[in-house]
């Protein structure tokens, strides 16, 4: 049996990748599932980590709770769908926490890596699609909503958060194809697509 595919969304908050995640995952009949939280056990994890009224979680264990979680998703959701012939679209994976603990909190990144690398074994997405979305655009998008932990780490933080989006996006050409978010939908939707399509074949 051939093998799915493994598709993954990037990008700070309020980019748009569930909607897109959602969008793709349809168009092919793939699985869609997301990290953190994309397995029960995995809520309960997010459950800590998302909490604004966690505010003495430390920057390592954050990263370590986040990395569990992801090997969980892994072994519970992606790897077997991918080994059963399912492509699998995830809101999210490894990247986000190079991105976001390594970059946007400064751990060393090599170690926020290593640890990752061990969470998923080998299994990495075989594309992932970066939405690069303006500050000032991500700014009156995240009024529309209630801040989660995360969300209430400030303009600083994002700023090195999507910088390390767009390195890591930089390292590996051939995994990443990186799309202009502020864009009506139809029309991101449309370049995803494409991109799934001549990268994949799909």
């Amino acid at each position: 049996m051939e093998r799915g595919r493994y598709i993954a969304f990037e990008g700070t908050e309020g980019t748009g990748k569930s909607t897109h995640a959602r969008r793709l995952s349809f168009e092919l009949d793939a699985v869609l599932t997301r990290e953190h939280g994309g397995t029960p056990i995995g809520l309960l994890i997010r459950s800590i980590v998302a909490d604004p009224d966690h505010s003495e979680l430390t920057d390592k264990a954050e990263a370590l709770l986040i990395a569990a979680d992801r090997a969980q998703h892994i072994d519970e959701v992606v790897r077997p769908a991918l080994e059963a012939g399912r492509h699998v679209v995830s809101d999210r994976s490894i990247y986000s926490s190079l991105a976001y603990q390594g970059y946007g909190r400064g751990l060393p990144l090599n170690e926020v890596r290593a640890v990752n690398e061990w969470a998923i074994g080998g299994c990495r997405p075989d594309l992932v699609v970066l939405l690069d979305v303006p500050p000032d655009q991500l700014a009156r998008r995240m009024r529309r909503r209630r801040l989660d932990r995360f969300e209430r780490s400030g303009p600083a933080f994002y700023e090195r958060v999507a910088s390390g989006f767009r390195a890591l996006a930089a390292e590996e050409p051939e995994r990443w194809v990186v799309v202009d978010g502020d864009r009506p939908v139809e029309a991101v939707a449309f370049e995803v697509r494409k991109a799934v399509h001549d990268r994949l074949g799909l």
